[in-house]
């Protein structure tokens, strides 16, 4: 079973920055990607960032291009989110995924599995 733990959630100001870190456990077989999906209050989840493990590939969205950071370490089978220049609408519950598609889906519905979540809030 496939397990996620994340950590590194927290309030800061607009402005600010905040790292996000996710370890995976459980994996015993083939490659798997991951990711950081986001979901603020009323709203669906959303994709944020993905990395191909493989290669190192990175993938954002919109919103959060030449802001955030996605990064991986294979010898600690974490992921990490770099968050910088946070805003008050990137607050939001900050979920790590991780499938064995390539590159990771953006479709939450598609996503094999979840972290807990971690609260980030970004006050103006």
């Amino acid at each position: 079973q496939v397990q996620l733990v994340e950590s590194g959630g927290g309030l800061v100001q607009a402005g600010g920055s905040l790292r996000l870190s996710c370890a995976i456990s459980g994996r015993t077989f083939g490659v798997y990607n991951m990711g950081w999906f986001r979901q603020a209050p009323g709203k669906e989840r959303e994709f944020v960032a993905s990395v191909t493990w493989n290669t190192g590939n990175t993938y954002y969205a919109d919103p959060v291009k030449g802001r955030f950071t996605i990064s991986r370490d294979s010898r600690k089978n974490t992921v990490y989110l770099q968050m910088n220049s946070l805003k008050p609408e990137d607050t939001a519950v900050y979920y790590c995924v991780t499938d064995p598609s390539t590159p990771l889906v953006r479709s939450a519905q598609l996503i094999s599995y979840w972290g807990q979540g971690t609260q980030v809030t970004v006050s103006s």
